[in-house]
């Protein structure tokens, strides 16, 4: 894994009272343990905003690669058309008791064959069985081949709540 971003900073997230998030920083996640789980999971949720401002949730595959995540789909799919009024979103893994949460925001991207087109096809192997399987060329055209990329401001993350809530921000 390549990552080209700096590891976030860290600190506890805010819960009402009573959740027993505890006050010292001792037992908060490492980021490399977090985006270990990012780079390894097969099924992530994106929610996005639609125009007039109600919520819309859609399981999506992608990969975790150089700190963001990269995922592809016709331009005129729900979400793509949400994040070209608002980028903003939420990425979730699909466990509740695991939890992984990044919010930031989803952009068209594209990629180069000899680059970076290489690295998400390598990426993008995990989907093999399924029958997916992008080749390095895939995002390399004129309109990105639909690639889009999310680009974490912050997540939230537990593997054994409350004791290791832990909240991250990017810079």
């Amino acid at each position: 894994m390549t990552d080209i971003t700096p590891a976030p900073s860290s600190d506890r997230p805010v819960f009402p009272e009573g959740y027993g998030i505890p006050d010292t920083t001792d037992g908060l996640l490492p980021w490399s343990d977090v985006e270990a789980r990012l780079v390894a999971a097969t099924a992530y949720w994106l929610a996005t905003t639609r125009p007039d401002g109600r919520p819309h949730v859609v399981p999506r595959w992608g990969v975790w690669l150089d700190g963001r995540f990269w995922y592809d789909g016709a331009p005129t799919t729900r979400h793509a058309v949400n994040l070209t009024t608002n980028p903003a979103c939420a990425l979730h893994l699909e466990s509740g008791t695991e939890t992984v949460i990044v919010e930031g925001e989803s952009q068209p991207a594209r990629a180069a064959a000899d680059g970076l087109g290489a690295r998400l096809s390598a990426a993008f192997v995990k989907y093999k069985d399924q029958g997916y399987s992008p080749g390095p060329d895939s995002w390399a055209g004129e309109d990105g081949g639909g690639l889009r990329v999310l680009t974490p401001h912050r997540a939230l993350a537990w593997f054994s709540f409350p004791g290791d809530a832990t909240r991250f921000r990017f810079r």
